[in-house]
C-alpha cells in the first residue's frame, strides 16, 4: 500500500567541537532554526510594521545576521529568541527611521524595545496570538483563495515555493507569482493585523482551515528533503487548530479539523522506524499510537456532531449522517475508523469507503478519488480498486503525483502482476522528492523482483 498521505537534549552541539567543524555545525543549526522559527518571527515583526512583506524581509535580515555571527561566536542558547530579538530591533529601527511610519510609531509607542504594543479593541471571542493574527490576515477575502493559501503556507508554514507548488500540483512560477502579488495586495489595501470577529471571521474560516490542514500535512508527510516527518509543522498546525476550535465553538468544521489532526498526530511515533524510515499503516505498532490524542480527537469529533444539525449519528462507528457534513468532519470520521481498529485487520474498510464516497460528493478531487480507490480495494478487492485508479491515469493534475503510481503498484502487486507493479514503484520513486519515501518505494520495487 502507498505511504500515508497525511523535543530532551538540545539538538545543537553541547560539547566543544573542532574549530573547523563549527561553521558546518552553525550552518546546519541556522537552517534548522530558521525553518522552525520563521513563522513566529514574521508574525512578531508584523505586529510592529503591519506589513507581511516587510516583516518577511526583516526576518531574512535576521537570518543574514545569524549567518555572519553564529559561525564566529557559536550558536546561542536560545536561537529562536535570538532571531526574534534581532528582527524586532531591525523593525523598530525601520519604523523610527522612516517618516512614512510616523503614525504607526505613535500607535505602538516610542520605546518598542522595552514596552509592549498597545492593546487592540476588545473582542469577547478574541485571543492574543500573533500566529493566529497572521493567519487571519493572510487569509483576508481581498486575496484570491489560491493566493491566501500560498502566502500563508510560505509565511506560517515555512514552506518553499517548490513545496507549495507540489502540494497544489501546479507549476512553481505560478506559486511564486501568487505570493508576490498577495503581499503587494495586503500592503496596498492596508489590511489590519488582527483576528476578526463576527461575519468577517466567518468569511475567512474556509481558507484558514485549508491552510492549517496543508501545513500539518506537509509536516506529516514531507514532500521533499531527507526526513519523512517534520514535527514542528505538525505541532504548529495542531496548536492553531485547537485554538481555532476554541475560538469558534459553534463551527463544526473547526472541530472537524481539530479532530482530524488529533487522530493523525496520534500515529506520528509509529510512522517511522528507529532509523527514520517510513512505516506503512498496516505495519505500524498500534501500541505506540498516542491514546491521549485519540481521545482528544474523539471528543472533538463529538463536538462537531453536537453543533451540526446534519449529523444524526456518530460518524466512523457505523452511523449514517442525515445530510452530508463538511469535508473536515468527514476526513476526521475516516481517521476515527482507523483509530477505533485495534489491528489493521479490524479496520472497517466498508465504512471508510462509504465515507470517502460522501467526501467525493461533497468535495470532489482526483486525490480524494485516489484515496477512495484504496479503501474500495480493501473492502471489495484489489481489482475493484485498480479499476478506479486506472480511470485516474489520464487526470492531468495527477501526472506527476507520485502516489498515483505508488497506489497502482500496490494493487498490481496484490493481484500478482509483479512485473507491472515493479515498473509503477520505480516510476513513483522517480517522482517523489522525499529521500525516505524514495527508499521505501525502491524497496517495494525490489520486492517485486527483476
Amino acid at each position: 500500500m502507498a505511504p500515508e498521505a497525511f523535543p530532551g537534549v538540545a539538538w545543537w552541539a553541547v560539547e566543544p567541537q573542532p574549530a573547523a567543524a563549527r561553521p558546518v555545525e552553525a550552518a546546519h543549526a541556522i537552517e534548522t532554526v530558521f525553518r522552525l522559527e520563521a513563522p513566529r518571527v514574521i508574525a512578531g515583526v508584523t505586529r510592529i510594521v503591519r506589513d507581511v512583506g516587510i516583516a518577511e524581509e526583516l526576518a531574512q535580515d535576521a537570518l543574514v545576521a545569524a549567518l555572519e555571527q553564529w559561525p564566529r561566536d557559536g550558536v546561542p542558547d536560545n536561537p529562536g529568541a535570538w532571531l526574534m530579538v534581532t528582527a524586532r530591533r531591525r523593525a523598530v529601527d525601520l519604523v523610527r527611521r522612516k517618516e512614512a511610519y510616523a503614525r504607526k510609531l505613535a500607535e505602538i509607542g516610542r520605546d518598542l524595545r522595552t514596552t509592549a504594543p498597545p492593546e487592540e479593541p476588545a473582542d469577547p471571542d478574541g485571543i492574543d496570538d500573533d500566529l493566529l493574527r497572521l493567519l487571519f490576515t493572510t487569509c483576508h477575502p481581498v486575496l484570491s483563495a489560491e493566493a491566501r493559501t500560498a502566502l500563508t503556507l510560505r509565511l506560517l508554514g515555512g514552506l518553499t515555493t517548490a513545496e507549495i507548488a507540489r502540494a497544489y500540483l501546479v507549476p512553481e512560477p505560478t506559486i511564486a507569482q501568487r505570493i508576490v502579488r498577495a503581499k503587494r495586495t495586503l500592503a496596498r489595501k492596508n489590511i489590519a493585523f488582527e483576528v476578526p470577529y463576527g461575519p468577517d471571521r466567518e468569511a475567512r474560516l474556509g481558507s484558514v482551515l485549508d491552510v492549517i490542514y496543508l501545513i500539518f500535512n506537509e509536516g506529516y508527510a514531507a514532500t521533499a528533503g531527507d526526513d519523512w516527518l517534520r514535527p514542528g509543522l505538525c505541532e504548529d498546525a495542531l496548536r492553531l487548530a485547537r485554538v481555532l476550535a476554541a475560538l469558534m465553538p459553534k463551527e463544526p468544521e473547526a472541530h472537524g479539523l481539530a479532530a482530524l489532526l488529533e487522530f493523525q498526530a496520534s500515529r506520528a511515533a509509529a510512522r517511522t522506524d528507529p532509523d527514520g524510515h517510513p512505516v506503512l499503516l498496516k505495519d505500524q505498532n498500534r501500541r505506540r499510537w498516542n491514546r491521549l490524542l485519540i481521545a482528544r480527537g474523539i471528543r472533538a469529533l463529538g463536538r462537531a456532531g453536537a453543533v451540526s444539525p446534519r449529523l444524526s449519528a456518530p460518524l466512523g462507528q457505523g452511523g449514517s449522517p442525515s445530510g452530508v457534513p463538511g469535508p473536515y468532519v468527514l476526513q476526521a470520521a475516516i481517521a476515527a475508523c482507523h483509530a477505533h481498529a485495534h489491528t489493521y485487520e479490524d479496520t472497517d474498510w466498508t465504512a471508510i469507503a462509504a465515507l470517502y464516497g460522501l467526501l467525493a460528493a461533497r468535495s470532489p478531487s482526483p486525490v480524494v478519488e485516489l484515496n477512495r480507490a484504496v479503501a474500495v480495494s480493501m473492502a471489495q478487492g484489489p481489482a475493484a480498486g485498480l479499476a478506479l485508479v486506472d480511470a485516474l491515469t489520464a487526470e492531468p493534475s495527477l501526472r506527476d503525483y507520485h502516489l498515483l503510481p505508488s497506489v497502482r503498484g500496490d494493487l498490481l502487486a496484490r493481484l500478482g502482476r509483479t512485473a507491472e507493479a515493479r515498473e509503477e514503484f520505480v516510476r513513483a520513486a522517480g517522482l517523489t522528492r522525499n529521500d525516505r519515501e524514495r527508499q521505501l518505494l525502491l524497496g517495494r520495487a525490489a520486492e517485486c523482483g527483476a
